[in-house]
């Protein structure tokens, strides 16, 4: 049976946030306060969306934006991580969930040619309006009053696992590896065999072990094991198939 490797992306994969990477990309590498100062919680991608409007006004070159964000840094350990998730595909699947957006995780992976370890992406769709400017879509609606309106990741995570299941595809162990506080909602669709990563010292941590602490915490099946590098990942995976 093969083993699912579920990703967030901004700070686990890499280690920055691309959606704030990409300011770098202006001559000033600042947004006037009007638009920082537009977003309102829980519609990151709407306040994106006027982010990469300014951009475009600026006159900043879709191609200007991509070399941009070539340059954003892995985490450490991530890119041997992936490189091993490549070569070994005939068990393990992998799939990326994300707040941030289809052109910016697509043109991270392809510079660093870790494309090939990740089957699909679930995030915001984006693409270059006749303008020059990106547009930011949000990946779907839904009903969690957890997650971001644009966003809840154990909806895609329950949708993905069950389109496997339908074709004959149940997974032996899924680990789930991440950071933020909308990576707390999609552990609770993880099984007693399966594992969620929390990076160390990051928002996810300390929610799950707040919830571990909950006499109601029943909701929370998987083992806990945190990491500060990709390395640490690769260690649990590796023990995990050769057991």
């Amino acid at each position: 049976m093969k083993t699912l490797m579920v990703f967030d992306f901004d700070h686990t994969v890499v280690d920055d946030n691309s959606d704030t990477w990409v300011i770098r990309c202006l001559p000033g590498q600042t947004l006037p306060d009007a638009v920082k100062h537009s977003y309102r919680k829980g519609h990151w991608t709407e306040f994106m969306g006027r982010v990469m409007n300014y951009i475009g006004d600026q006159e900043v070159s879709p191609d200007s934006v991509r070399s941009v964000m070539e340059t954003i840094p892995f985490t450490t350990g991530m890119t041997d991580l992936l490189t091993f998730i490549s070569e070994h595909k005939s068990s393990i699947d992998c799939i990326v969930i994300s707040d941030s957006n289809t052109m910016f995780i697509d043109w991270i992976l392809r510079a660093a040619g870790l494309q090939a370890a990740v089957d699909q992406v679930f995030t915001n769709p984006a693409k270059f309006n006749e303008l020059g400017c990106m547009e930011v879509q949000c990946y779907h609606s839904h009903d969690c009053e957890r997650c971001p309106v644009n966003l809840c990741k154990r909806k895609v995570l329950e949708l993905y696992l069950s389109e496997q299941s339908d074709r004959g595809l149940e997974y032996e162990r899924i680990f789930y590896v991440g950071d933020g506080g909308n990576d707390l909602c999609p552990t609770s669709c993880l099984r007693g065999r399966d594992v969620v990563m929390p990076r160390k010292g990051y928002t996810l941590e300390k929610q799950l072990a707040k919830l571990k602490g909950q006499e109601d915490s029943d909701c929370l099946r998987a083992r806990v094991i945190a990491w500060s590098s990709g390395t640490e990942v690769l260690e649990e995976l590796k023990a995990s198939m050769y057991s």
